[in-house]
């Protein structure tokens, strides 16, 4: 359904709100919830749809009355109408590029710290905040899987499931290396240091997606959740690490009230990361026969975000970048994001 139909999206979010109101709706939450991400994803492209409209018919009515005033001084309010016209239908347009095979799931984010101690661990809670308030803004939920604080500041790693329509489609343009540039607030002397951390990213795989897993190449450690939760945190060893002994992908979660939960999740990111190594070796396989050469998307900078001697955030991929630091670092991504999602359909 192309995304440019409203009579098509009124269908849709109609079809939804009737499932809404059927007796039993709630009966099942996981799937009522499921439904309800769905329409509300439908909701949204038809209300930016409708402002796509109503910009453009602003626009043409402002143009209108420039012409039978024959008033130049409007030009400025009609370049301004034209300019956002143009800034909302691109971003409605981009959508149409989210084509690949999930990415409407939702999105698995785990960051790591690199080298560099505490400067790296701060660094790598900037980035979680970051995350955080960009899936506040576009609507999503930030489910913690797995936290593990710095020893002074930030954390050692962490990973959140972001749940919500696209969430995948938008997010893999953060995978890969992030470089942080400022002056140390940890370094008595204030001397400039550079940090980095990784962000991954994986689709949620449903049981659509078959991925074979033997038992016997699994390590399977229990131990003591800690860090921020509900009553059972620190309280109960229900925490599990799942290490995929022929690949060394380890995986872990602490989110969930008991054990076995914990496993089921740490089993669902294990499937998810093996699936994107897989997917990772297919992409590297058919580059080498096209005689491609770029970089591993896996260890690869793609962006720099520069607080000191000037700010500036640039991803070096797209070339897109902004001055603005600090509204990046509050979850401002969309930018970046689309302009990723132009450079990989070019």
């Amino acid at each position: 359904m192309s995304p440019f139909n409203p009579e098509a999206l009124k269908l849709k979010v109609e079809e939804y709100d009737m499932k809404v109101s059927e007796p039993g709706f709630w009966d099942d939450p996981d799937k009522s919830q499921k439904i309800l991400q769905e329409a509300g994803a439908y909701k949204n492209k038809l209300q930016a749809l409708q402002n796509v409209q109503t910009a453009f018919d602003d626009a043409e009515t402002l143009l209108e009355m420039a012409v039978e005033a024959d008033d130049p001084d409007m030009e400025g309010e009609i370049r301004e109408q034209v300019d956002y016209f143009k800034k909302i239908y691109e971003e409605l347009r981009l959508t149409t590029l989210l084509t690949g095979e999930f990415d409407s799931h939702n999105a698995i984010v785990t960051l790591h710290p690199g080298a560099g101690g505490t400067e790296a661990c701060d660094w790598n809670g900037m980035l979680y905040r970051m995350y955080t308030r960009w899936a506040e803004k576009h609507g999503y939920q930030v489910e913690v899987l797995d936290y593990q604080d710095g020893d002074e500041a930030g954390c050692k790693s962490v990973t959140m499931q972001i749940n919500g329509m696209n969430a995948y489609g938008y997010l893999k343009a953060e995978k890969g290396i992030h470089r942080l540039v400022r002056i140390s607030p940890f370094d008595s002397a204030g001397r400039r240091h550079t940090s980095f951390a990784s962000c991954e990213v994986m689709p949620e795989l449903d049981d659509s997606v078959e991925v074979n897993i033997n038992p016997d190449d699994l390590r399977i450690d229990i131990y003591r959740s800690s860090g921020a939760g509900g009553q059972h945190i620190n309280k109960t060893s229900s925490a599990i690490r799942i290490t995929h002994l022929p690949t060394g992908i380890v995986v872990t979660c602490q989110n969930e009230r008991s054990q076995f939960q914990n496993k089921d999740r740490a089993m669902q990111m294990l499937k998810a990361k093996l699936y994107e190594v897989e997917q990772e070796k297919k992409r590297q396989y058919e580059a080498s026969i096209r005689g491609e050469v770029k970089d591993n998307a896996w260890g690869s900078q793609i962006r720099s975000y520069v607080f000191c001697p000037y700010t500036m955030v640039k991803d070096h991929r797209t070339g897109e970048e902004t001055g603005n630091i600090q509204a990046v670092m509050d979850g401002a991504l969309d930018n970046f994001m689309n302009a990723y999602l132009a450079w990989i359909n070019q």
